[in-house]
């Protein structure tokens, strides 16, 4: 299986930029499709973005599109969420997660998940 790590999350002002990173141990990286998901309080885990082994896929949540970028380095086994013009509403807990097939958005679909990053937008 395959441990992951998040960080990068801290307090941003609105309009700023944060760059997220998942760290993945044990298993090969490039074996995985990834994603990263985002949970508010008293709100469900959702979908931001999905990336597949290679790079050459991304998908996007309609609400981060243009704002959010998922990238990978294999070499490194490292995921990365860059954030852009960051809005109070992107506040929440950010997730990585790993799949052996790629799954998208379908939180259901992923067999492995980091511990979050929190990640807090101010106004």
């Amino acid at each position: 299986q395959v441990q992951l790590v998040e960080s990068g999350g801290g307090l941003v002002q609105a309009g700023g930029s944060l760059r997220l990173s998942c760290a993945a141990s044990g298993r090969p990286f490039s074996n995985y499709a990834m994603g990263w998901f985002r949970q508010a309080p008293g709100k469900e885990r959702e979908f931001v973005a999905a990336i597949n082994w290679i790079g050459s896929t991304m998908e996007y949540a309609d609400s981060v599109k243009g704002r959010f970028t998922i990238s990978r380095d294999n070499a490194k086994n490292t995921l990365y969420l860059q954030m852009n013009s960051l809005k109070v509403e992107d506040t929440a807990v950010y997730y990585c997660a790993a799949s052996h097939f790629y799954a998208g958005d379908l939180l259901s679909r992923y067999d492995y998940w980091g511990q979050g990053t929190q990640v807090t937008v101010s106004s």
